[in-house]
């Protein structure tokens, strides 16, 4: 299982719109609209890290609002 935090810019107040239709996709076990340089942030999980790209790009960035996207795999060191 991989997990990941997205950091995601939206459009001028669209960040809780974003984040609640985002909190409806399988995968995403939290997403948060918050303030700073990022408008919300997501913890997602997959079985790959190709699942997870995929669930990024073909799901999460197709969301209506968003401007740009940074992912952030976890890691355990």
């Amino acid at each position: 299982m991989v997990q990941a935090y997205i950091l995601i810019q939206t459009e001028v107040g669209k960040a809780t719109t974003v984040a609640e239709t985002i909190a409806k996709i399988p995968g995403v076990i939290q997403a948060e609209d918050v303030t700073g340089p990022y408008d919300v942030i997501v913890r997602a999980q997959a079985d790959t890290v190709d699942d997870l790209g995929r669930m990024v790009v073909a799901r999460i960035q197709q969301v209506e609002g968003i401007t740009r996207t940074l992912t952030c795999p976890v890691v355990h060191l």
